[in-house]
C-alpha cells in the first residue's frame, strides 16, 4: 500500500509494504525477467514527464521516475476515457471474491504499465493486484487488449492478445515469492477506490505506482484525473456536477527531492501542452486533535480508530462542539485520503 506521510516541514510521500498480519502478505519476486522474455512490439511512450522539478544529478532514481510519470499519466487518461463509456453500460464492471469492484481499467491499466516498464526496465518485475483468470473468464479479452492496443500504439509488431494477457500476469499475486532478502520491483494499484471509479464523477480514484529497491521505497507516482483544487479543503467525494475542464492532479516524490504536484489537465484533456508548473507539498504543524479535521475511507466507522475513546464525531463543520472533532466524508479509496494529507494545509489528519 502506497502511504503518503508529512513531516512538519514538509510532505514526502512513503510507501510501506502490508506488514505480517496483513490477509495477503506480499511474496518477494524469486523470477526476474531478461529482455528476451519481454514484448518488444510495444513502441516507446512519448516522454510526457518533460522535466522535474528537481535536478537529475539530485535524484539517484530520476529515470525510473520519468517512466513512472510517463506511464501513470497514460493509465488516467486510459481511465477517464473508460470511466466515461461505464456510465452508459455495466459491461466490463467484475467483483472481487470480497465484494470488491473491478473493471476492464483496472486490468488496462496494469497491462500497459506492465508492458512499458517492461521495455523501459526487463531486469525489474512488477507487483500488482490482478491476473489474467478474470478476463478470460469473464469475456473482457476483447476490451482489455483493444485499449491496451490503442494506447500502446504500433510498434514493430502488433501486439497480441496473448502479449496483452501475459503483461497482466507479470504482475498477478502467483508470479512472485519473497524470500528474506531485500527485493526490487515496481509496486502497482492500478486503480485505487473502484467503487469511486464506477460511481462516475462524484467520487475519485487514483493509479499509484511505487519503485522498491532493495526494500526500500524511492519514489513513487499517483495520478488523480478527477482531482479539484477546492478538493484539498473538503473531502474525496466530489459535488453532484460535471467534472470541468482543467482537473487532475500528479504528485510525485522521490527519496531526498520532497513531494510535488502539477496538473493533469493537458494530458487528460487532450489539449497543448503549456510549460509545467510544479507546486511543493507542504502541510501545517497541527498537533492538537480538537483542532483537526479527519478524514476516514468509505469501509471505515469514527468509533474503530483510537481518538474514539476521547472525542465524539460530526460532519457538520458548522456546529463541532466540546470534545468534537469534524470528520470529512469518506474517501472511496486510501490514496485519494492520502491526497489529501499531503497536499493539506489546514490541519487534515488521519490515524492508520
Amino acid at each position: 500500500m502506497i502511504l503518503a506521510n508529512s513531516s512538519r516541514q514538509f510532505s514526502t510521500v512513503r510507501f510501506t509494504l502490508p506488514t505480517s498480519s496483513s490477509p495477503a502478505p506480499l511474496r518477494t519476486q524469486i523470477l526476474t525477467f531478461t529482455s528476451a522474455s519481454l514484448p518488444r512490439r510495444l513502441s516507446h511512450f512519448k516522454c510526457l514527464s518533460a522535466s522535474l522539478p528537481f535536478a537529475a544529478e539530485t535524484a539517484r532514481h530520476y529515470r525510473e521516475l520519468e517512466a513512472a510519470i510517463d506511464v501513470v499519466e497514460a493509465a488516467s487518461k486510459l481511465c477517464v476515457e473508460v470511466q466515461t463509456a461505464l456510465q452508459s453500460s455495466a459491461t466490463g464492471i467484475l467483483e472481487k471474491n470480497d465484494q470488491t469492484p473491478v473493471t476492464v481499467a483496472d486490468f488496462s491499466v496494469q497491462a500497459l504499465i506492465s508492458l512499458e516498464l517492461g521495455r523501459r526496465f526487463p531486469s525489474i518485475p512488477l507487483v500488482a493486484e490482478e491476473d489474467s483468470a478474470s478476463v478470460r473468464a469473464s469475456n473482457l479479452v476483447e476490451p482489455v487488449v483493444n485499449l491496451v492496443v490503442e494506447k500502446a500504439g504500433a510498434g514493430e509488431e502488433p501486439l497480441t492478445a496473448e502479449d496483452v494477457l501475459e503483461a497482466i500476469d507479470r504482475g498477478g499475486p502467483e508470479a512472485f515469492t519473497f524470500g528474506a532478502q531485500p527485493a526490487t520491483y515496481w509496486l502497482l494499484d492500478p486503480i485505487d477506490g473502484t467503487r469511486g471509479f464506477v460511481m462516475g464523477n462524484k467520487a475519485l480514484f487514483v493509479v499509484g505506482l511505487a519503485l522498491v529497491v532493495d526494500g526500500e521505497i524511492v519514489l513513487g507516482v499517483m495520478g488523480c484525473p478527477h482531482w479539484q483544487e477546492s478538493n484539498k479543503c473538503i473531502s474525496g467525494v466530489q459535488e453532484e456536477k460535471s467534472i470541468p475542464f482543467g482537473t487532475g492532479l500528479l504528485m510525485v516524490s522521490h527519496i531526498g527531492c520532497g513531494t510535488w504536484t502539477r496538473s493533469l489537465s493537458s494530458v487528460i484533456n487532450g489539449t497543448p501542452k503549456t510549460p509545467y508548473s510544479w507546486t511543493r507539498c507542504f502541510v501545517d504543524d497541527c498537533s492538537i486533535i480538537p483542532q483537526a479535521r479527519f478524514c476516514i475511507i468509505e469501509s471505515e466507522a469514527w468509533e474503530a480508530l483510537p481518538p474514539a475513546a476521547l472525542f465524539t464525531s460530526t460532519t457538520n463543520a458548522e456546529s463541532v462542539g466540546q470534545d468534537q472533532v469534524l470528520v470529512l466524508k469518506p474517501c472511496c479509496g486510501r490514496f485519494v485520503l492520502f491526497y489529501l494529507i499531503a497536499s493539506s494545509n489546514t490541519g487534515l489528519l488521519r490515524y492508520f
